[in-house]
């Protein structure tokens, strides 16, 4: 079993997070801008939920993301009670977000700096896909951290392959 944090449990994170729970089997812990909504998932799912995303994140070994844009993306990693504060070294980040291969290459150069690796891995498939498990995952980032991470994204996905450097998921999709 394998300590993991989601941020984000809009239409899409809700369900992923729940995959990566049941049918992946790990520890999850949730953070959620509405409170209510990780206690509700927390109810449903098992797993705790966390006042903030660095709580969330603090000694995980991957740490998943699906927010609205780059603005919420940058709030939960490097905003004031961020993510990056409290990433453990030699974990893994893993954005799910549709955002800008721009904020993708920030953040991974962010990342190595913090000694911890990043992946944007926008996802396709849909609502029916996150709930259903079978989304499409395009990856950009290290081959290493892709590797790590892709027997955890497998639990919500049906094909995950790296496209290339940091930025490459989100110009793919």
């Amino acid at each position: 079993m394998t300590s993991v944090a989601f941020l984000g449990l809009g239409v899409m994170g809700y369900p992923m997070a729940g995959h990566l729970r049941n049918k992946g089997g790990h520890d999850v812990t949730v953070y959620n801008r509405t409170k209510a909504k990780a206690e509700q998932w927390v109810a449903q799912h098992g797993g705790s939920a966390a006042n903030t995303p660095a709580e969330a994140a603090d000694g995980k070994d991957f740490v998943f993301s699906c927010v609205g844009n780059d603005d919420d993306l940058r709030a939960v990693t490097i905003g004031a009670e961020g993510a990056f504060q409290t990433m453990k070294k030699g974990a893994v980040f893993i954005d799910n977000t549709t955002a800008s291969a721009e904020v993708a290459r920030e953040l991974a150069e962010k990342a190595v700096l913090g000694g911890f690796s990043f992946l944007d891995a926008p996802v396709s498939g849909g609502q029916a896909g996150a709930e259903n498990g079978v989304l499409t995952v395009m990856v950009g980032g290290d081959q290493n951290a892709f590797e790590q991470a892709k027997p955890v994204i497998d639990a919500y996905a049906r094909m995950v392959g790296l496209m290339g450097p940091a930025g490459s998921g989100q110009l793919t999709k």
